[in-house]
């Protein structure tokens, strides 16, 4: 069976490499044959650090080059180039294989059989909105299924752009004043909402019914110039023609018929501009269909807590499939964890000052040891006011959000600007965290979901706001346990809410450290969290 020959060709090259790799290389790759072979679709979890690595990839890379049959990879253009460039011509090497390799946004032929390398918004675009560039029956994999809600997110949301409503005028040039008028109006009301710093906001009913209304409006136009009966038939074939409502136009009118979207405008108000949005509050329902037409291999890294990524599945609306998790290496991937217990809530006018505190502390106890410190801090006001802070005691190696930094630098960062980053500065040896990633409520996106949570009386924090945190939480430190950093956990919801187990789980295996001294980065001043 294809499994003994994947099993056998992976020992022997990992042998030959003499590398130390990843250590459930031979239980994956035997185990995504077995999909291959029996067409069984499969979720695979591996961890956050091969997940930041791609460590994992020779595993499912030596039974696809083996497999005689066509097979589709979904990877982004960053992964295919190390694919490409790495991976795939060393296993050449040891594999002997006449598999054909190609990338594009399709099958080459009726009659390929080889290993097809495609992106995520190429296939999901075809399979939604059934293009039929990828017959059915092809068995897929994905790598990196971590962002696929958000992906497929992105491909379900259309985008009214300012320069599209001057498309629609020329397209629609009967209906220009009504057009002038609806994009005054949601200006008018748009712009009087106060500004926040997500810089965006939820269309409220007034500014829904106006859009309503213009697109009651132009169907109606286009219905009658469809209509062979009615008094305009006389019109010639381009003039007709123009008439037609341009693609997008088209596209977010249909959006806005569908039930459970979110419609929402981002604001540009130094150029006085806005930008309308409709997506849906949940892809579940739209992936559902995709997954029973073909056998998919999902591979991610912490995707879920549950080994049934019970949670995740609901999200993606996956059904019945394999799932397993693999376990993270406890030797190569410990962190020290340091949890004071007697930080003050983060909600509490007193967080600031106990922050700055114990980032002092930990500056101080680690000024012998050279390498990068980081502290994330995602709350806009306080992300400066303890930079300015820092920065007052330890000079100019305190840097907000910038990447050029000194070896011995200490980064105040934003999740999203250490998530976009991580991967070319430095791994630090230190990541402090003021506060759990948890979505805000303030953020308009954010409490639209949480919306659409509570109307079905679902629990919305156990099934959105926790599982998208710990994700967040999990990549965040993936760089730390490269050479057993420390990680200083700095909110004390983690002690005090009945989710903070959660989250300790979520950072396994680590070690708890019991108190700031000199001696921070030795191994003999922690515990072992079971």
């Amino acid at each position: 069976m294809i499994e003994v020959e994947v099993h056998q060709q992976l020992r022997a090259f990992l042998r030959e490499q003499g590398k130390p790799y990843w250590s459930h290389h031979l239980t994956m790759a035997r185990l995504v044959a077995r999909a291959l072979r029996l067409g069984r679709s499969a979720l695979m979890q591996t961890d956050a650090l091969s997940r930041y690595h791609g460590r994992y990839r020779l595993s499912y890379l030596v039974p696809v080059l083996m497999w005689q049959g066509p097979v589709v990879l979904v990877a982004t253009e960053a992964v295919q180039q190390r694919l490409l460039m790495v991976e795939i011509p060393q296993l050449r090497t040891c594999i002997q294989t006449s598999k054909a390799i190609r990338t594009g946004d399709r099958i080459p032929s009726a009659d390929f059989q080889g290993l097809l390398l495609t992106t995520p918004e190429a296939w999901l675009s075809d399979r939604l909105y059934q293009q039929r560039r990828f017959p059915e029956g092809l068995p897929t994999i994905f790598d990196g299924v971590d962002d696929l809600e958000a992906w497929a997110f992105d491909q379900l949301t259309t985008h009214i752009q300012p320069a599209d409503w001057d498309e629609l005028m020329l397209a629609c040039p009967s209906h220009t004043e009504a057009i002038r008028d609806a994009r005054v109006q949601l200006t008018s009301s748009i712009f009087q909402r106060p500004a926040n710093p997500y810089e965006c906001c939820l269309l409220e009913l007034f500014e829904q019914k106006v859009l309503a209304a213009l697109f009651q409006d132009l169907h109606a136009q286009e219905s009658q110039s469809q209509d062979p009966q009615s008094q305009d038939s006389h019109r010639s074939a381009p003039e007709a023609e123009a008439q037609a409502l341009p693609t997008v136009w088209e596209r977010f009118g249909r959006a806005l018929q569908l039930d459970h979207q979110l419609l929402w405008a981002d604001i540009s108000r130094r150029q006085g501009q806005f930008t309308l949005h409709c997506g849906p509050v949940s892809v579940s329902t739209e992936l559902a269909s995709l997954w029973s037409q073909q056998s998919v291999i999902l591979i991610g890294g912490a995707l879920d807590v549950d080994a049934e990524a019970t949670v995740y599945r609901q999200r993606l609306g996956l059904d019945d499939l394999t799932c397993l998790k693999f376990t993270p290496d406890r030797q190569d991937e410990l962190i020290q964890l340091y949890l004071p217990e007697r930080m003050p809530m983060p909600n509490t006018p007193e967080f600031q000052w106990a922050l700055i505190r114990e980032m002092h502390s930990l500056l101080r106890v680690s000024s012998g040891m050279n390498g990068l410190t980081v502290l994330l801090v995602d709350d806009v006001p306080l992300k400066a006011q303890v930079g300015s802070a820092l920065a007052s005691e330890f000079g100019s190696r305190v840097q907000v959000e910038r990447t050029c930094l000194d070896d011995n630098g200490v980064l105040v960062a934003g999740w999203e600007f250490w998530r976009q980053h991580q991967s070319v500065l430095p791994a630090p040896h230190l990541l402090a965290i003021a506060t759990l990633p948890i979505p805000s409520l303030e953020n308009p996106l954010v409490a639209g979901r949480v919306a659409y949570y509570k109307k079905l009386r679902q629990d919305w924090f156990r099934l959105y706001l926790l599982p998208e945190a710990l994700s967040e939480l999990q990549r965040a430190i993936a760089p730390v346990r490269d050479h057993q950093g420390i990680v200083a956990l700095l909110d004390s919801r983690v002690v005090h809410r009945n989710y903070g187990q959660q989250v300790l789980n979520a950072l396994h295996p680590v070690a708890r450290l019991n108190y700031l001294e000199p001696n921070l980065f030795s191994q003999s001043n922690y515990s072992i969290l079971d």
